[in-house]
């Protein structure tokens, strides 16, 4: 990992709108650090993050995946080849957009063991990360792929939940499997779309700093209705401005 590289991950269970605040963080990078090199990833099958950045990639992680699998049984050998050819599919595959790049993982394999082609994969994008300045990671709900099929290290964990019970109980269990199975400096958790965020007085939950609380943003549900990116909302929707103050709480900005 690169000395300066800031690798963020948004972790928590479906449906709290990772998927939204992990577009709105890059937004927020791009237009604060606009001669900062910044990769987005998306880890979530769904696919999410690239209609919320707007952009369109032709080829997924897994896709290369099974092309540089195809490439190990048939020609390459040598460890070396498989990491430059995995290396080279893997900058052919990302989408550069002006202030970022855009990299999907794809679907989870389906049969056959790919645990080979996974390190490699990893060690490629290990290598990737170097190169950016900021990494963003929109995790699919639950964290253990992040550790298995994209980075074994992150600087910033976000855990994002909405406002129920349940939903901030299982913050803590997430804690807890991250404690174990990713290595990462600083960890907090922004509660979203909550309806009543002055109920959320406490400064940390299951064991995690609250670094935002967000209201609910018709803003950005009329965007994702129709399908438009976080970049055409204003500058002072509600979404924006809670992401920024997480960001300035978990010292990134």
């Amino acid at each position: 990992m690169g000395e300066r590289t800031r690798i963020i991950a948004l972790t928590g269970k479906g449906g709290v709108g990772k998927t939204s605040l992990s577009a709105a963080i890059v937004r927020i990078l791009a237009e604060t650090y606009p001669d900062s090199k910044i990769l987005a990833i998306d880890a979530d099958p769904a696919v999410g993050l690239s209609v919320a950045l707007g952009v369109k990639p032709e080829l997924t992680l897994d896709e290369i995946r099974k092309k540089v699998a195809q490439d190990v049984t048939e020609k390459l050998s040598d460890t070396q080849d498989i990491l430059a050819e995995a290396k080279f599919q893997l900058y052919r595959t990302m989408v550069e957009k002006e202030g970022f790049a855009f990299l999907a993982i794809g679907r989870p394999e389906a049969a056959g063991c790919y645990c080979a082609i996974n390190t490699y994969l990893r060690k490629v994008i290990e290598m990737l990360v170097d190169d950016f300045d900021y990494v963003v990671i929109d995790g699919e709900a639950g964290i253990e792929q992040i550790n298995r099929r994209v980075l074994e290290k992150v600087t910033h964990l976000i855990c994002v939940s909405d406002q129920s019970r349940k939903g901030l109980q299982i913050i803590e269990t997430i804690k807890n499997v991250a404690d174990e199975l990713v290595m990462y400096d600083k960890i907090g958790l922004i509660v979203n779309r909550a309806p009543l965020p002055e109920k959320i007085t406490e400064k940390e939950i299951g064991n995690v700093p609250v670094a935002a609380v967000i209201m609910q943003d018709d803003a950005m549900t009329e965007n994702d209705i129709e399908g438009k990116s976080v970049f055409e909302l204003p500058k002072d929707s509600i979404i924006l401005s809670g992401a920024r103050k997480a960001l300035t709480n978990m010292e990134i900005l």
